[in-house]
């Protein structure tokens, strides 16, 4: 394979991380007979300081066209108080959307040589091995009306069914060839916004009769995984 890559170090130790898994890209490469092609640009804070944007049109169009775009970190705390056109993290959330990066997947796994390093108790890492599955085109992050006026801020958090389907059908595939289980995390006791949220997971379960499905929510989902984290499912 032929795998045009393109690298965001981005902002801190994003460049030492991009870095190092450059060098274990290189060696799958080699091991396998792909070749890369890899390019680089410009992202959150670095690129405010070079171009004046979080995400310029250069780094846009090489994600637009490259097979795979390897991110490092972006944000500086020089930034902290900008104004939120002006903030490393609009980079990030800007190429989230133009890519269609919908499904953020958290793998979290505790491997043995790892356990002591662990502040819980080791009977209760030991083993844990789950997936969350993050939605991340919708939401607070991109709902509009949002800003502060005079004393005022707004952030709308806005849901479509259509967005809730994709990111809950991708968790119940990854269940399949996991332990065929989904535990879907929501707010729906207070926010209509989850109440919808909870209704079209259950409608795509029905998609798939060999995943077993249960709901919690938030609050109560923090407290289950550090009580019994090796028992945490999506």
């Amino acid at each position: 394979m032929n795998l045009r890559i393109l690298l965001l170090p981005g902002d801190g130790v994003g460049a030492e991380v991009t870095s190092a898994a450059v060098s274990v890209l290189e060696a799958v490469a080699t091991k396998f007979g792909h070749a890369l092609e890899l390019s680089e640009g410009l992202i959150g804070g670095v690129a405010i300081h070079k171009t004046g944007s979080p995400l310029p049109n250069d780094t846009l169009n090489k994600a637009l066209a490259a097979d795979a775009t390897l991110l490092g970190a972006v944000g500086l705390p020089e930034f902290d108080n900008a104004p939120p056109e002006k903030r490393p993290e609009r980079g990030l959330l800007g190429i989230r959307k133009a890519l269609g990066v919908y499904a953020n997947l958290r793998p979290v796994k505790m491997w043995p040589s790892l356990v002591e390093s662990s502040p819980l108790k080791n009977e209760i890492v030991t083993g844990t091995d789950m997936i969350i599955v993050r939605e991340l085109n919708g939401g607070l992050y991109y709902g509009q009306p949002r800003g502060i006026e005079n004393d005022r801020a707004v952030n709308t958090m806005v849901y479509t069914r259509a967005e809730i389907e994709r990111v809950s059908r991708k968790a119940f595939q990854l269940a399949r060839g996991r332990r065929k289980k989904v535990t879907s995390v929501d707010k729906s006791n207070v926010i209509e916004n989850s109440q919808l949220w909870r209704r079209v997971v259950v409608d795509v379960a029905r998609e798939f009769p060999d995943v077993e499905l249960d709901h919690l929510l938030v609050d109560n989902c923090a407290m289950q995984l550090v009580l019994k984290i090796c028992l945490a499912t999506f």
